[in-house]
């Protein structure tokens, strides 16, 4: 197994190549998803999470072994960037990719993060649910990223851990493997809040914290978000509706 650690790490590598070996028996599962599947692993006083993501169709397989950056490596390049530019994420440890004629099983280590909630929390039923507090901070949290040319793909209800802290919140991004670097331009900001929340009074306060940051209008910004989460849903509705289609087909 072809493997890369961070120079920043100094814990027990030969440890986290035989969690590496035995992810299937071994470790306890933290999040189970159809794509990839997460686990927690103790080394002493340090738990570590490790992502296991889903061995590519034939076309990737030729593409991450010749052509492009695996999934794996692009999250721990991706988390390096990351702290370098002073953004968050849980510390990367290491990446480990499958030595195969083809490409195969890939997985990212990091430090596993003890965090109050995601995003998502702030969306569902809960103690949270539409805290404008941590809503306006998420904001410019957001805006932070766009200011320093880092455009999220995956930003996500569920993709960003919050930890509440005396003076006030700290955001971490994971799932990493997606992002675009440089200038982005007012259209492709604003799209970048579709998929966070439908609910228009979050919109509202995520858009009056973002215009504040930004200079822009509040109502443009508001405007802008709104008909991007709008888009965005739709897209997602006929996709579903396509999906549940081809089901029935492949059934009937």
């Amino acid at each position: 197994m072809k493997h890369t650690f961070s120079d920043t790490y100094t814990g027990e590598q030969e440890e986290i190549c035989a969690m590496i070996a035995n992810f299937d028996t071994q470790g306890k599962s933290f999040d189970e998803r159809d794509r990839n599947s997460l686990k927690l692993f103790n080394i002493g006083d340090e738990t570590i999470n490790v992502k296991s993501f889903k061995v590519p169709h034939l076309v990737n397989k030729i593409a991450y072994k010749f052509f492009r950056s695996s999934k794996a490596e692009r999250s721990f390049t991706y988390a390096h960037k990351l702290l370098e530019n002073g953004i968050l994420t849980p510390a990367p440890i290491a990446y480990f990719e499958e030595e195969t004629i083809l490409f195969g099983h890939s997985y990212y280590v990091s430090k596993h993060l003890k965090y109050d909630l995601t995003y998502r929390e702030l969306t569902t039923e809960g103690i949270y649910k539409g805290n404008k507090e941590i809503l306006a901070a998420f904001a410019k949290f957001t805006y932070t990223l766009h200011n320093k040319g880092i455009h999220f793909l995956d930003h996500s209800p569920g993709n960003t851990l919050i930890v509440i802290n005396d003076d006030g919140y700290d955001f971490y991004l994971v799932d990493l493997n997606r992002m675009n670097f440089g200038p982005m331009d007012f259209e492709t900001r604003m799209a970048n809040f579709a998929r966070l929340s439908y609910n228009e009074s979050d919109i509202a306060i995520m858009a009056k914290a973002y215009a504040k940051e930004s200079g822009e209008d509040q109502e443009k910004v508001y405007k802008a978000i709104c008909n991007a989460t709008q888009s965005f849903q739709e897209k997602f509705h006929k996709k579903q509706k396509l999906k549940k289609k081809l089901k029935f087909w492949k059934k009937a």
